[in-house]
């Protein structure tokens, strides 16, 4: 049988012994088959080498996308810690002349009274006129509250006018300090961690220069709510609602006027 013939791509025929001979990584020589680039070691090697790329680009898309799920979550937690937190202010109290109840529920008050005992105010006030939830008088029940876990009397204030919003609260407490027969320099404000930013913008607008506002919030663990707000039903609707309350009162008393601020005041309930 004669020798086979092959074609290159001009159709000129020639042996198969005549094929291009390349050598490998060892210096041995090998026909180029014509079905692939490579053969042999060096084949092998440019497929590892071109399957590696492929494999590390797609590897890096993949690390590329999971980074772009999964760092929100793994900042999550602080973030929403953050948010809460600043709505949180607790200053670090020393004794003052009045501790201020925000009206609210009895935990406020409790707390308030602990601080009357471990001498950080010389009296406790309380605001809040006829609450219908719990159908009573804030102050008048306060009182009753106070006087049960051993306060005295004589250490007992409190205003019964209607307020409809901490706002004011603050100007009832403010009119109670003008009428005090001794000079009130200095008062701690009681009321839930959350509120206290709003509180502190309040009160410090509302009793000026003169008077040293400190906040003392309650402790998360003597109130319903939790630190880790987004966690409860609650607590994420009591940060919802400050941030809310905050930005309007910033707007309804610092920024507004005329029509637009009448409008704003039939809106204050908060």
């Amino acid at each position: 049988m004669g020798c086979v013939k092959s074609k290159n791509s001009a159709g000129f025929g020639f042996d198969a012994a005549d094929q291009p001979r390349w050598p490998d990584h060892t210096g041995k020589a090998y026909r180029n088959s014509g079905k692939c680039r490579y053969g042999g070691a060096m084949g092998f090697h440019v497929m590892i080498k071109k399957h590696l790329f492929l494999t590390n680009r797609w590897m890096r898309v993949f690390v590329g996308l999971a980074l772009v799920c999964f760092l929100p979550a793994l900042f999550h937690e602080k973030w929403m810690m953050f948010i809460g937190d600043f709505l949180i202010v607790e200053d670090d109290l020393k004794p003052a002349d009045v501790i201020h109840v925000i009206a609210g529920d009895d935990y406020r008050t409790d707390y308030a009274i602990q601080l009357y005992k471990q001498g950080y105010g010389n009296g406790l006030f309380y605001t809040g006129g006829w609450c219908i939830f719990h159908n009573y008088y804030h102050g008048a029940h306060a009182q009753e509250v106070s006087l049960a876990q051993g306060v005295p009397s004589v250490a007992i204030a409190f205003d019964e006018a209607t307020v409809t919003s901490t706002y004011s609260e603050a100007e009832r407490l403010k009119e109670w300090i003008s009428n005090s027969p001794t000079p009130v320099r200095s008062v701690i404000v009681v009321s839930d961690p959350f509120h206290m930013r709003r509180a502190q913008w309040t009160y410090r607008r509302v009793l000026g220069d003169g008077i040293e506002v400190q906040m003392a919030p309650v402790p998360f663990e003597q109130t319903p709510f939790q630190r880790d707000w987004w966690k409860d039903p609650g607590s994420r609707r009591y940060v919802r609602d400050e941030y809310q309350k905050y930005l309007y009162y910033v707007v309804r008393y610092q920024f507004s006027r005329g029509k637009f601020q009448e409008w704003l005041i039939s809106l204050d309930r908060e």
